[in-house]
């Protein structure tokens, strides 16, 4: 093994070791929120494309939608709360993502669905397609689709009105 194979392989494994850092620390700051909610749920740790992930799951997924809220605020906020807790105790700013009772992997769907009919409907109308406002994980999720399907978008507007614009090829 070369010089540079040993350092990037040292460096891959600082990072995963980091990430699992952070959903470790996440994860003790969840449990401590659902024990002072007097909620029932357990916490899955995972790294997805250079992230740590962490969701809470429960049997009773009913009780968990008020994490969720009205369209995931309540869990866009949950988030950001997580993220700072990671940052108090690394220094480091943090860009896990947290998903309650599935909400974000069924909204990932959603998109993604959504993303790759504007990007069909743009290749055949061959003009420009202007999505309603979304989050920047929304947005991420669309852009992902329709460069799946073989087409380039935007984001364009400021927030919270941000919005994706889809292009002809």
């Amino acid at each position: 093994m070369t010089e540079g194979t040993t350092t990037a392989a040292a460096e891959s494994g600082d990072t995963l070791t980091r990430l699992e850092q952070e959903g470790e620390i996440a994860a003790d700051y969840l449990e401590g929120l659902l024990d002072i909610a007097d909620l029932d749920g357990d916490i899955d740790m995972d790294v997805e494309a250079d992230r740590a992930a962490v969701s809470i799951v429960s049997d009773s997924a009913r009780d968990l939608q008020k994490l969720v809220g009205r369209d995931g605020e309540v869990l866009e906020a949950l988030q950001e709360l997580t993220r700072l807790a990671v940052h108090r105790e690394t220094g480091d700013r943090s860009r896990l993502m947290l998903d309650i009772a599935g909400f974000r992997a069924k909204k990932r769907e959603e998109l993604a669905a959504l993303g790759a009919q504007a990007a069909a409907d743009v290749k055949a109308s061959g003009e420009p397609l202007k999505l309603a406002p979304m989050t920047p994980f929304e947005r991420k999720v669309v852009h992902d689709a329709v460069a799946a399907a073989g087409l380039k978008s935007e984001s364009e507007g400021e927030e919270p009105q941000r919005f994706v614009v889809v292009l002809p090829a």
